[in-house]
């Protein structure tokens, strides 16, 4: 493996703009899960720690200059933490791949880049951000005025740590807000990185603070805490309805992005090397731990046995191996335990009468670190738990297909509402297709493609309200109406 040399061994708490301890002290560890080794002592944080961190980020919004700047001033500075992350991007490509597993050429080209356009993007929209006004009559002059919510709570995953985390910080503190994050235990690293970056920047002290610690004693803490006015998730459904539920005797606003069994629809008419290609990230890109991953394929009856062919091929032919490498287009799974759930459910998927194609495996040569290889399972069934549940790993299924209306009736056939891929040269059936998908996103011949700008968020099981633009605007602000007389 490539020796990198880490940051000092035992990380604190960011409150108030101070690095802290936690009140008992404890720290759990950070293992490296390409090697299994431990590369940091994190402080594991209580409710007493919560209620420091709430506190401080109260006193910041209800005394502190942060909500009261000019939005210029805010601008300004929220760029400048983007800027910084962009200085320190080699050590922060470097941190996320050794705390999460992702190759660095994923963490290069996408998570670091983007973390910083986070800030940028949200720092250049309260410039720009316009609001309503309506004359009555002529009698009443009515104009919107938007105001910062409160002290949110940011809990993110660990799957794109740093990407996920920045893209509710950058709006949030864009609008005034002040927050508390609490980053995925499993991935803390580049989140207390940021936090020196913060500082570094020169917000005001309590604007950002950071807790780390489980979900269970941390989350909880967090949501219930009657200081905190908003609440923004990302993560699986079950935790995210504990958190509503948790959220409801304060009446606190809630954001939460969960989870996805996302279909990928291959019509007869796609481009087929295109469709092997946009199909192969869309089920392995980051080892299939993306919310947004397309796992379940349905592909028309006339292509399925060359679509199968082709799209096996090139998933044994992906590289494996040292997410430091360059080379590398699969790491591994994030963590020990999670790497045992997603082998339940190889397990589970021949126990339901599943085919094992190819995968399943750990890798030959790797005999150290949660490494798995692509794994396809054909001949399912709708009813079948690998067909139905959220595996988050590198598990694909594929089934054909005869017609249209039976292919939409297959996609929508699942508790989750997050995304969807159709693939297609057929523009009237893109249309027509895209339009009868229950989901939050369509890519049509492509994935993973986002913009700032357009909402992002998930129907049904997967999620409540959107992000992006002016829906994180509308999350992160409160809209109050003016009215003047004119007479």
């Amino acid at each position: 493996m490539t020796e990198v040399v880490t940051r000092p061994a035992v990380k604190q708490l960011f409150i108030n703009n101070q690095w802290v301890d936690a009140a008992t002290g404890r720290t759990f560890e950070d293992v490296n899960p390409a090697t299994e080794e431990v590369i940091a002592h994190i402080a594991e944080a209580d409710a007493s720690d919560v209620d420091r961190a709430v506190r401080a980020a109260r006193r910041a919004f209800d005394e502190g200059p942060w909500p009261r700047m000019r939005a210029a001033e805010r601008a300004a500075l929220l760029r400048r933490v983007g800027e910084l992350i962009l200085q320190h991007q080699d050590e922060l490509v470097q941190l996320e791949s050794q705390d999460n597993g992702k190759p660095v050429r994923e963490s290069r080209a996408l998570d670091i880049p983007r973390s910083a356009h986070n800030f940028i993007f949200f720092a250049e929209f309260i410039n720009k951000v316009t609001s309503e006004a309506v004359n009555q009559d002529g009698q009443f002059l009515h104009y919107e005025l938007r105001d910062p919510v409160g002290v949110a709570a940011l809990i993110t995953p660990w799957n794109f740590p740093l990407l996920l985390a920045t893209w509710k910080i950058g709006p949030c503190l864009a609008a005034g807000n002040t927050c508390v994050l609490k980053p995925a235990s499993v991935t803390p690293l580049t989140a207390l990185r940021l936090a020196d970056l913060v500082a570094e920047a020169g917000l005001p002290e309590g604007v950002f603070n950071v807790v780390t610690g489980p979900g269970s004693t941390v989350g909880t803490a967090l949501v219930s805490h009657p200081g905190v006015n908003l609440i923004s998730f990302t993560g699986e459904t079950v935790t995210g309805q504990q958190i509503m539920a948790a959220a409801a005797p304060g009446l606190k606003r809630v954001s939460a992005e969960l989870g996805g069994k996302a279909p990928n629809l291959v019509f007869a008419s796609a481009d087929l090397d295109a469709a092997i290609a946009g199909s192969l990230r869309s089920a392995f890109f980051n080892q299939g731990e993306v919310c947004l991953a397309t796992p379940r394929f349905l592909v028309e009856e006339k292509i399925y046995d060359q679509f199968l062919e082709k799209f096996v091929a090139a998933a044994r032919a992906l590289r494996i191996g040292d997410p430091l490498d360059p080379a590398t287009e699969m790491g591994p799974l994030v963590s020990k335990s999670h790497y045992e759930r997603v082998r339940g459910y190889i397990a589970l998927g021949r126990e339901e009468g599943a085919t094992l194609v190819t995968g399943g495996e750990r890798p030959e040569g790797l005999a150290r670190g949660y490494y798995l290889q692509p794994t396809v399972f054909t001949d399912v069934r709708q009813d079948m738990r690998i067909c139905r549940e959220e595996i988050f790993g590198p598990v694909a299924s594929i089934q054909p297909f005869r017609s249209e209306e039976e292919a939409v009736g297959l996609a929508n056939d699942t508790p989750y509402g997050l995304d969807a891929t159709i693939w297609t040269n057929d523009l009237k059936q893109a249309h027509r297709v895209a339009g009868r998908l229950v989901v939050g996103t369509v890519w049509v011949n492509c994935w993973f493609v986002r913009d700032l700008r357009v909402p992002f968020g998930g129907a049904k099981a997967s999620g409540i309200g959107r992000e992006g633009g002016k829906y994180s605007w509308e999350f992160y602000t409160e809209a109050k109406n003016v009215c003047i007389a004119l007479q």
